[in-house]
């Protein structure tokens, strides 16, 4: 493949991977705690010295770059809007911290606290999955035990009993793996929250870090990169198609 068509299509595919994230970013503008993905690009070097036929750090033509690719997608963790519910069982987490749940025997950690209470009053997500304590056990607050509440650090209070929510942090947000059902999954250890940086805003909730105007200026700018792309793509066949037909008739 001529070497300019070869970049034009890497073009091409990393917008159209931007256009995927940026599009899930949207779809989830209402998902509690939702936090956006980011796309992180990095400069390719030529094919040769990828496939490591030349040396990195040469100066000959070999060495004229190869693109752009999409190295990793990141997640932004910034804190999204609070919204006053007035529901017992929503919560929201002010700074840092996640909250600890259960599926399948894992741990996992999540800011979505939109929770519910079962019949036999445990504490869950919207999918069931129980809501943890600091000993790492199911949260239960009694059907029949009367009025409850929750403290602004975390602490669920009923009848003269006490239960602290597990709010952890991981030593690095790049320990955290998106696991799907606004869930992550830790990689690595994680550490509880100081008592001092423990922050719970009862019958709120943390809304979706994605702001619609910027994500749909994103898309604008990723879609007119790709038909930049698939255009050069498109000039250069012809291009190539011209002189080939040329070559043919000279001989």
């Amino acid at each position: 493949m001529p070497y300019g068509l070869y970049m034009s299509a890497e073009g091409a595919l990393a917008q159209d991977q931007r256009l995927s994230i940026i599009a899930n970013n949207l779809a989830n503008v209402e998902t509690t705690g939702f936090k956006k993905d980011l796309a992180v690009f990095q400069a390719r070097y030529a094919q040769d010295i990828q496939d490591g036929q030349v040396s990195a750090d040469t100066t000959s033509i070999e060495n004229q770059g190869g693109g752009i690719n999409i190295l990793q997608t990141t997640s932004d963790f910034s804190q999204g809007p609070l919204e006053t519910t007035g529901i017992p069982t929503d919560m929201a987490i002010r700074g840092e911290g996640f909250f600890v749940v259960e599926k399948e025997g894992e741990h996992f950690l999540t800011r979505a606290g939109n929770f519910r209470l079962t019949e036999q009053g445990q504490l869950v997500t919207q999918q069931g999955y129980p809501v943890l304590n600091d000993s790492m056990s199911p949260v239960i607050i009694s059907p029949t035990a009367g009025p409850w509440d929750v403290s602004e650090t975390g602490t669920v209070r009923q009848a003269g009993t006490f239960q602290n929510l597990a709010l952890v942090m991981p030593k690095s947000y790049g320990d955290l793996v998106k696991h799907g059902e606004n869930l992550f999954r830790p990689l690595a250890d994680t550490q509880a929250l100081p008592l001092g940086k423990r922050s719970v805003a009862s019958e709120y909730l943390e809304g979706s870090s994605v702001n619609p105007t910027t994500e749909m200026v994103e898309m604008i700018t990723a879609s007119r990169l790709f038909e930049a792309n698939t255009k050069m793509v498109q000039t250069q066949d012809q291009m190539l198609g011209n002189l080939i037909g040329r070559l043919m008739k000279v001989g």
